[in-house]
This record gives structure tokens, sequence and C-alpha cells, in this order.
């Protein structure tokens, strides 16, 4: 059944202008008989003004005069014309000017070489470009492929940063959500294996026998007294 708009308002102007039983409404309004009888009563939606389901499209006349005739008729909601105005609108296509398209295999190059987990669906809504150019840009099938070098679209100006950032974390999270439910882990680039997982020879520290002890001014002058002594 089409959901209608304004559910206790209508039920306020059905309960005030027509004789529909109080099923009938709770039906087509998609409310509970007690509330629509609590409507009635004057103890529910005092303060709702009543909504003309026929004036704004979604009842018809001869629903309602069906409905009248016989209490056991259920009342079928119309598409309300103001329910296509609050449709969310389909967003077109990204626009790239004129002058910047022959920009756009060097953004894709970028993506291919720098982000390859972002899909080809993600890139061309971004750019505003087909996976059949991305596709040739990747093959070198593109007409211009002796020409094209990786550049990223913010510099071409064909994106902003905020853009490029979503689309990149976004293809991150979701490479990282895939290799977790894969059960692989990433290597820590920064971190090095022990020589002994690796099978490197360890390398032994020289014993040269130095002594290491700090020498102050002091130690040494005293040293000194101490050989003189024994040499008398």
């Amino acid at each position: 059944m089409t959901q209608i708009l304004m559910p206790k308002a209508t039920a306020v102007w059905l309960v005030d202008n027509t004789s529909l039983t109080f099923e009938q409404i709770a039906d087509f309004c998609v409310l509970h008989p007690l509330e629509v009888k609590g409507i009635a009563d004057g103890e529910v939606a005092r303060d709702i003004r009543g909504a003309d389901p026929i004036a704004n499209g979604q009842l018809s006349r001869d629903e309602l005069d069906a409905a009248e005739k016989n209490p056991s008729y259920r009342m079928k909601a119309q598409k309300s014309r103001h329910a296509e105005l609050l449709k969310p609108v389909k967003k077109s296509p990204r626009y790239t000017p004129v002058s910047r398209r022959q920009d756009r295999p060097d953004a894709i190059a970028w993506f291919i070489r720098n982000h390859p987990e972002v899909p080809d669906s993600q890139v061309a809504r971004l750019l505003g470009t087909t996976k059949a150019t991305i596709d040739q840009v990747r093959n070198r099938q593109h007409w211009n492929s002796a020409q094209i070098k990786p550049v990223d679209p913010v510099t071409l100006g064909l994106a902003t940063q905020l853009e490029l950032d979503a689309v990149v974390r976004k293809a991150a999270d979701k490479k990282a959500k895939d290799d977790a439910r894969k059960g692989i882990v990433e290597p820590e680039g920064a971190t090095l294996r022990p020589a002994a997982e690796t099978g490197a020879p360890v390398e032994e520290p020289e014993d040269d026998h130095e002594d290491h002890r700090t020498h102050t001014a002091a130690s040494v002058f005293a040293d000194h007294g101490d050989d003189d002594g024994d040499e008398d």
C-alpha cells in the first residue's frame, strides 16, 4: 500500500468530513483504530489541521464514495503528486570543462599507478570519464598513450583535495576489510625482522680490550703521582 503523507492530518479531515468507520480511516492512514477514535473524541491531534487527501491527490472521489457506501471496503491510496517533489534528484554526471578534458588520461594514469585499489567506477565518477577510457589508459591502448603522464587530479583541477581524500579513504577502508576477511595482514614497512628470522649472518662485536673508562685530569695526574712514588 502506498504510504500517504501527513497520516494524522488526513485522519482528522476524514473524521470531520466523511461517514467512514474508524477501521476504514485507520487502514487508509495506517493508524490504530483507537487512535482514530481518540481523534473523533478530541483527545488526539487536537492542534492538527485536517488535510484533504482528495485535494492533495492521495485519494480519488470514487474511492471515497465506494468506501462510504460499503463499511467493509478498504480505500486504496493514490500516488501523491506532492510525493514526486520529495523524490531525491538523481545526481548528474560530473561536468568537466572542455579545456580540462584532455587532462583526464593523466589523472587516470595517476590513479592506476598510485591507487590501484580505487575501483574504476569511483575514478570514472570523480573525473567525469568512462570505464572504457580507463581501460584504454591501463592497457596503453589510448590514442595518446605516448603523451600520457601520471598527474594527480587536484593539480589538474579535475577534483578538490577533499573529494580525492574521500575516494582514496573509502577504497582503503574497503581493501582493509577485504584483507581482514581473507586473513591477509599488511607488512609493517618500518619494522625490520631480526637477522635470526631472515637467515642473515650475525656479526659479533670486536673485543678490542680497550679501557672505556672516562678519564679526568685529576685521575691522570694521580696515576703519574703513584708512578713517581714507586720509582723512588
